[in-house]
């Protein structure tokens, strides 16, 4: 039997509940808990809550196995006050804002309302939980668990009209492209992936493609389609593509997930932000395991994960000569590859004025143009924080992990 995860280390010491402060482990250990990033100034928070707690009441006269903590996203403690008065369930005191910052940062939260499950041994169930709530309001399902793609994935898939067995394709890796019709970006997109499939193909056949439509109707599909060269999801597969799309947690389009030949009954997933590797054209590096680096220029996604998503090091130097941007890139790779196992900072290097490096230097206030060269660190998480390095001439990797230690005053993205 594993060790019961300590809840404490997340949430601090105490929760606040409706009769005062509670130890946190008292309440949660052994459970599945429920996490509910809210604020009362939200309406779609204020529409949600009602049904939520009214879920969260019914379902504990079922069972006990479960809790609900309530962490506030209110601009002060009065209006957390008025709003947890609303509810019956526990909630992170108001004054633990660093705790608040940093559950935000876990689980990623772009946006409220947002509920997360987690399960008794602290792993993460599901981010997705508020449509749950809607969709099993009586909570036979619970905690949700997400259905593995082997589960969902159907029997067969489409290639331009004739079906196919998915089980041929279990010996290779396997590319799942969501887009769509009418999605203005996508349509930017394919042709790129389009040139890069074909090539992949014209050198190795252990990989294959498929199309997860996110069009509205079935003719728009097929129209879409008619431009590609791979496979596809039956259109008819809705309930699949709704699920494949939850498992991989798409949240927009385009979108290229890439997994793994099935070893063991199951597909590893290798990379679920695959395209700005297929943006590179790089297919030397297929199958795109993530890298902790990359060139912002291009991608704003590295190691799996995207600049708004964690803390970034980003070094700009779109004016440096060719030698000199070699010998950044070479630091800030140095530096990101020797970073721990778990480490969520991401590094980028600017070399070019495209992609979103001008965004970034408007919106840290630096030259728009092809300015000084500048280390900074990006925050967006920490609700758009920023530091710039002051006084560095010379981008070693010493330099990076100095700045990385002591990133000195905080700035506003503007």
């Amino acid at each position: 039997m594993s060790a019961m995860y300590d809840f404490s280390k997340i949430f601090g010491a105490e929760l606040q509940s409706k009769s005062g402060t509670v130890e946190t482990n008292s309440v949660l250990s052994g459970k599945y808990v429920m996490v509910y990033f809210s604020a009362h100034w939200c309406p779609p928070c204020r529409g949600f809550t009602p049904s939520l707690i009214k879920f969260y009441d019914a379902l504990k006269e079922k069972r006990d196995d479960f809790e609900l903590v309530f962490v506030s996203s209110d601009r002060d403690e009065g209006a957390f006050d008025e709003y947890y008065g609303e509810m019956t369930c526990h909630a992170l005191p108001y004054a633990q804002r660093d705790l608040k910052t940093s559950l935000s940062k876990k689980f990623k939260v772009s946006g409220i309302p947002t509920l997360v499950v987690m399960g008794p041994d602290g792993s993460t169930i599901t981010t997705d939980a508020r449509s749950d709530v809607s969709s099993d309001p009586e909570g036979a399902k619970f905690p949700w668990k997400p259905p593995t793609f082997e589960e969902v994935f159907p029997a067969t898939v489409v290639n331009k009209g004739e079906k196919v067995e998915s089980s041929t394709l279990d010996d290779k890796y396997l590319m799942l492209y969501f887009s769509a019709h009418w999605c203005p970006p996508c349509k930017m997109f394919t042709p790129e992936l389009v040139k890069v499939y074909n090539k992949l193909k014209e050198t190795r056949s252990d990989l294959e493609l498929v199309f997860v439509s996110s069009d509205r109707e079935e003719t728009a599909f097929k129209e879409y389609y008619g431009e590609m060269p791979w496979m596809a999801l039956d259109f008819a597969d809705r309930d699949a593509k709704d699920a494949l799309s939850k498992i991989f947690d798409v949240s927009g389009i385009p979108s290229l997930v890439v997994l793994g030949p099935k070893a063991g009954g199951s597909r590893p997933v290798i990379t679920a932000s695959a395209r700005g590797s297929a943006s590179l054209d790089n297919v030397a590096d297929f199958p795109w395991h993530p890298k902790p680096y990359a060139e912002l220029s291009q991608t704003a996604e590295c190691n799996g994960s995207d600049i708004n998503d964690s803390p970034a090091i980003i070094v700009l130097c779109e004016a440096e000569d060719d030698d000199e941007q070699a010998s950044i890139k070479s630091a800030v790779q140095s530096v990101a590859l020797s970073q721990p196992a778990g480490s969520d900072v991401l590094f980028f290097y600017g070399t070019s004025d495209s992609g979103v490096v001008p965004r970034v230097r408007q919106l840290c206030n630096l030259d728009s143009s092809r300015g000084e060269t500048v280390m900074l660190k990006l925050d967006i998480p920490d609700n758009g924080g920023y530091y710039v390095a002051e006084g560095v001439k010379d981008v070693t990797a010493e330099a990076i992990e100095k700045f990385m230690k002591d990133s000195g005053e905080r700035k506003q993205l503007g």
